[in-house]
């Protein structure tokens, strides 16, 4: 199963197992991370599950789609290495993925 690093604003570290086909936001979710509300519960309606993309990652992203895209434009504290966690899918691709949490999404 791959797994991946959220890191919260405070610097505390999180190792999160995910399965494949399960979006980042679930298995943060299911893990009990602080820091992705999912208020919409993964319908790319909200932008609670916001997250930074760490740079060494950045260049093997696919590019965000039209619907996610135009919801990171409501994203508090929105970057160029922004995405919406609900939208990023598990898979080997991704094992080993890093990402950094917003101080507030709200």
């Amino acid at each position: 199963m791959p797994t991946l690093t959220l890191i919260e604003h405070n610097g505390t570290v999180h190792q999160v197992t995910g399965e494949i086909g399960q979006s980042v936001m679930q298995a943060a979710m299911f893990a009990s991370v602080p820091g992705i509300q999912g208020d919409c519960g993964g319908a790319c309606s909200c932008a609670t599950c916001h997250a930074y993309v760490d740079d060494q990652w950045q260049v093997r992203m696919p590019e965000a789609e039209s619907t996610e895209a135009d919801m990171l434009e409501y994203a508090v504290g929105r970057r160029a290495t922004s995405r919406l966690t609900c939208q990023l899918v598990m898979s080997e691709a991704l094992d080993g993925l890093v990402l950094h949490l917003p101080e507030s999404q709200y």
